[in-house]
């Protein structure tokens, strides 16, 4: 069995090339949590705004045209195709973004330079999170603040779950990690508190946030032909054409409870993680 990649690995190989190829159908799924960042930000301030594990940067420019003239956003991530694809967008729009492709545990950032740090869904893939959320700390002002977003639990969330249980006789899953980083690796609130804690981050709340997202139906089989661990197995060399194409109308068959019309509907069941740098 070959040895499971590192975060580095994963997000600067297959991985990352997924979500750029997903880009706008992932824009699409998630807008409402952009907006939902972006409001933890007053309008028009003239904050220093840090967003970890910004991706293609769908939130960090939703947070760009928010601030006043004075405030400025830099997006973190991990990998180097997912930054490319950010700076390249906010060279369209005109806006002035930093991206940095860096470990977002080792902010490359002066210390006590950020008012506010927010990330969508990219906090729970740190290897090392106490490590991690002490350094974002670090690069945080005397009561500056985190608002990030993170999945609940696999249980609480059937649409992200979907493919993985059709697909379960179907392809050799690469295993989830107890423990380890991943998706769903912040479910437990008790855990998460703990780690910040343990970081020197103070003020620490933890509530539930329920968010609708959609993506059109067309853009279903694509979305599950490339993302979780159902993308990695069907990129596997040795399956044919006809028979990964067998597999994703099994696959596609399995979201039959979300489909509403041309839609594609579910309940994104997240964890929204508050805390202050005392």
């Amino acid at each position: 069995m070959a040895d499971t990649p590192t975060q580095a690995e994963l997000w600067n190989g297959p991985a990352g090339h997924a979500w750029v190829t997903a880009q706008r159908i992932l824009d699409e799924m998630f807008i409402g949590f952009a907006t939902h960042l972006a409001q933890t930000v007053p309008l028009n301030a003239n904050w220093q705004v840090l967003d970890v594990g910004c991706g293609t940067g769908d939130t960090t420019l939703t947070l760009a045209r928010r601030l006043g003239p004075g405030g400025h956003v830099t997006g973190i991530d991990l990998s180097a195709p997912m930054i490319d694809v950010a700076r390249q967008r906010a060279a369209d729009a005109a806006l002035p973004v930093e991206f940095i492709a860096t470990d977002a545990g080792q902010p490359p950032l002066p210390a006590a330079s950020i008012d506010h740090i927010v990330s969508r869904f990219g906090v729970m893939f740190f290897d090392n999170p106490v490590q991690a959320f002490t350094r974002l700390r670090d690069t945080t002002r005397q009561g500056g603040t985190m608002h990030a977003v993170v999945w609940r639990s696999a249980a609480d969330n059937a649409f992200m779950t979907t493919a993985e249980r059709a697909a379960a006789s179907l392809l050799p899953l690469p295993p989830r990690v107890p423990g380890g980083p991943g998706q769903f690796a912040f479910a437990d609130p008790d855990n998460v508190r703990g780690m910040l804690e343990a970081a020197g981050w103070s003020e620490v709340a933890i509530r539930p946030l329920d968010m609708s997202c959609e993506i059109a139906r067309s853009d279903l089989r694509t979305y599950v032909s490339l993302l979780g661990p159902v993308g990695t197995a069907l990129r596997n060399e040795t399956l044919d054409a006809a028979e990964r194409e067998r597999i994703l109308d099994t696959l596609e068959a399995a979201f039959a409870p979300f489909m509403v019309g041309d839609r594609v509907q579910f309940t994104a069941a997240c964890w929204v993680i508050e805390a202050a740098n005392p």
